[in-house]
């Protein structure tokens, strides 16, 4: 399976996630980022599991996912939008 991303040191304090991704410190108030995770009391957002492709993180009491790559800030655009040089 290849990895998308080294997810380490990954940390869920008071709805603030804090990791290390490919080596750079990330800081993200889940609050902001899903309907989901705004709603759901702490303890909750506590309970986390990362991918094992570092593609992810799952959030099972709230049942969410984020990816990586969102929290990244790395869009994706289908094919027919890319531009070639």
């Amino acid at each position: 399976m290849s990895r998308y991303h080294e997810v380490e040191q990954v940390i869920v304090l008071r709805g603030v996630l804090s990791a290390v991704v490919d080596g750079q410190a990330l800081t993200a108030n889940l609050r902001e980022l899903s309907p989901l995770l705004k709603a759901a009391p702490d303890v909750h957002l506590e309970v986390f599991e990362v991918s094992p492709s570092g593609y992810g993180i799952h959030w099972p009491l709230v049942d969410e996912d984020i990816s990586v790559d969102g929290l990244l800030g790395i869009v994706h655009q289908p094919d027919e939008l890319r531009q070639s040089a």
